[in-house]
């Protein structure tokens, strides 16, 4: 019976210090007395106590965030910051030893160090062929340029390279304060230029509005005086058709204007009217004149 107890404890012993479970998205390699012996997939498995060695291993993505420093082609130095994903290489392999688990476990002691090497050389090669302007608006193909530079290394020690990003470009101060004024100063102008064109434009306008009115006002005193002609004719050949001299009708014609220039002045408030020395003789010589224009009318 003791030997049964015994027999028994030791295989719990056993079993307890030998089951191990290898969860989803993760492998395990296996080093037996130090030496590599296999790969185990998600699950259930066994291992002989004190003698196999379980190495779990994350096959999921990764982010890494980074930040670099290089200096563009026009001298002013940056940083960025760049987001990197990666992951162990599961693909198959007709050799373990060839395996992307193996690599990145037997070939280095600190990728994401290596990695980040890597990515700062690549970094270094391309922003110093870029202006500050070309970094800005080539971004995404410096990324990506990176990105192929870094992945075929990568592949190497069994990591795959799934994308790198870069997140931010910083600038120094003195270099940001100088944008600032660059983009306010040319906004400024801009709004300068509107409002100069707007104002021209305004110009012009009334000046083509003034010289349409000037156009139209001076159309209307046209045909104005050719009425006031067309009247002064009309009238003058009344009177000369009434059998007066041209004289005597001349002479009726300006007492006419003269008694209706009268007539306007009495409707006003004029208290004062300014005549001249022989305005008694000139008003009866026309008198008489018109007198003598409305006999003939008569006879």
């Amino acid at each position: 019976m003791f030997a049964f107890v015994v027999i028994v404890l030791i295989c719990v012993i056993v079993l307890r210090g030998g089951l191990y479970v290898v969860p989803q998205q993760h492998c395990a390699a296996i080093e037996r007395l130090g030496r590599f012996s296999g790969i185990a997939n998600a699950g259930l498995h066994f291992k002989i106590p004190g003698i196999d060695k379980v190495r779990i291993i994350s096959m999921m993505t990764q982010d890494e965030r980074m930040t670099f420093d290089a200096k563009t082609k026009d001298n002013v130095t940056i940083e960025l910051d760049v987001s990197i994903q990666f992951r162990v290489d599961g693909s198959p392999a007709a050799d373990i030893t060839q395996s992307g688990v193996y690599r990145c476990i037997y070939t280095l002691t600190d990728p994401v160090g290596q990695m980040k090497d890597y990515f700062a050389d690549a970094l270094r090669s391309e922003i110093p062929a870029r202006s500050l302007e070309d970094v800005f608006i080539e971004k995404e193909a410096i990324a990506s340029s990176i990105d192929h530079s870094v992945a075929d290394k990568m592949l190497a020690y069994g990591y795959t390279v799934v994308a790198t990003l870069i997140t931010a470009i910083r600038l120094p101060k003195e270099v940001q304060e100088s944008m600032n004024r660059i983009v306010a100063s040319k906004n400024n102008l801009e709004s300068a230029t509107n409002d100069a064109n707007a104002a021209r434009q305004k110009t012009v306008i009334a000046a083509q509005a003034e010289a349409e009115a000037m156009r139209a006002r001076g159309e209307g005193i046209a045909r104005q005086r050719t009425a006031i002609a067309e009247g002064i004719k009309e009238s003058l050949d009344t009177i000369r058709d009434s059998g007066v001299t041209s004289d005597e009708a001349n002479s009726l014609f300006m007492f006419s204007q003269w008694t209706e220039m009268m007539v306007d002045i009495s409707k006003n408030d004029a208290s004062t009217i300014v005549l001249p020395s022989d305005y008694d003789r000139d008003v009866f010589a026309q008198m008489l004149t018109a007198q003598k224009a409305s006999e003939h009318e008569k006879g």
